[in-house]
């Protein structure tokens, strides 16, 4: 079974994402909550959680924002 290099993108545990369509409440930007098989993902705006699978987020997402800034 081969694997395929482009599943596998650089993406950690606190990373904030913007995909490519925006939330129903506006939000544009989501925090990566979990990481496996599955991908959590929490919205910065209303703080509904989703659970996405990695092809799913990969094909959905425009930008990887990078770390969570703690102010």
């Amino acid at each position: 079974m081969r694997y395929n290099a482009g599943m596998l993108f650089e993406l950690e545990k606190g990373d904030v994402v913007r995909l490519r369509k925006e939330h129903p409440c506006g939000g544009t930007t989501w925090l990566v909550t979990r990481l496996g098989a599955d991908i959590g993902l929490e919205c910065q705006t209303c703080k509904r959680r989703i659970m996405l699978t990695r092809r799913e987020l990969m094909k959905r997402m425009k930008e990887n924002l990078g770390k969570e800034k703690v102010e």
